[in-house]
């Protein structure tokens, strides 16, 4: 049996930025950081941390901006807290972490998961949200509706209805040197499949102890809540709309998250909304076509008039 891995050489993986930790939320958050100017925070997806952002960090930095990839509550090099993992807590661990890094706002670009945070706390936060960018994840009451009313997005997203299991999908996740990890990756991705060494990075984060169960768990909510008290008052809360340029993008390609669901999320945003459909990307464009993704996302941060 392969022994998990604690160190931290696991997440502090060496590059042109600098790993710190950063307290918010009553939790402590890893960053890695480079560049000077505007902050703009990178919010990462499921089943991977603040790596997947490698290459927009040094972009970022390149263009002018303070570029910031966390990691997520329970991911990564971040704590990995009992509870605390509902869609408005992780999002007050975002503003939070501005707040921490001495900014007065952000432009948060999340992809997935991260995705789905970024659109709450441009919610929950306004003041402390610039520009909004987000990928491969639709408004979360778009989502909301295509979980259950889209029989095909129902099935694209079957993993998360498996993830509702009590136990079992963590020892999955990690079984066999978190091999299923390697596989979600590559199923998702199109044509351009990620590197081998990228995917062994993944299954390795994965494998630091209690990360897999910290993965699953804002999954657990969002289904769970379906039907509770707390998750109908999420759903009422998101219907205020976003007040910032909002730039979204995806995959033509994604498996997991269709095209139909994610397009039409404008309807929640009062202010300029940027659609880009990248043709023969998957989940996750931004590792899959690092420069064309970059590209798209900075032309829009340093357009002062991003337009509808």
């Amino acid at each position: 049996m392969t022994v998990p891995d604690t160190s931290a050489s696991v997440v502090r993986l060496d590059g042109p930025w600098t790993h710190r930790d950063v307290a918010a939320n009553g939790a402590r958050f890893h960053i890695a950081e480079l560049g000077d100017g505007p902050l703009v925070l990178l919010l990462h997806g499921f089943p991977q941390f603040w790596w997947t952002w490698r290459h927009q960090l040094p972009a970022l930095a390149d263009a002018g901006y303070r570029a910031v990839a966390m990691d997520l509550r329970g991911v990564g090099g971040s704590d990995r807290t009992p509870r605390g993992y509902d869609p408005a807590n992780l999002a007050l661990d975002i503003t939070g972490v501005i707040r921490s890094l001495g900014e007065p706002d952000a432009a948060l670009v999340g992809h997935d998961l991260g995705g789905y945070l970024a659109w709450t706390a441009a919610v929950m936060r306004p003041k402390l949200v610039r520009r909004l960018a987000v990928a491969s994840m639709p408004h979360p009451r778009r989502w909301r509706s295509a979980m259950l009313a889209d029989v095909k997005q129902s099935a694209a997203s079957s993993h998360i209805w498996g993830f509702q299991r009590p136990w079992l999908p963590e020892r999955q996740l990690v079984a066999d040197d978190a091999a299923a990890v390697g596989r979600l990756i590559r199923d998702w991705s199109g044509p351009r499949l990620p590197e081998d060494e990228a995917v062994e990075v993944y299954q390795r984060a994965m494998r630091i102890p209690s990360t897999a169960h910290c993965s699953i768990e804002p999954y657990r909510w969002m289904v769970r809540s379906l039907a509770r008290p707390d998750g109908f008052q999420f759903n009422r809360r998101m219907k205020r709309p976003v007040r910032v340029p909002t730039l979204h993008l995806h995959g033509s390609l994604d498996p997991v998250m269709r095209t139909r669901s994610a397009a039409g999320s404008g309807e929640y945003v009062e202010a300029p909304y940027r659609w880009r459909l990248f043709d023969g990307l998957g989940h996750f464009p931004h590792e899959e076509d690092p420069r064309a993704f970059s590209t798209e996302l900075i032309n829009w941060l340093k357009d002062p008039e991003p337009d509808r």
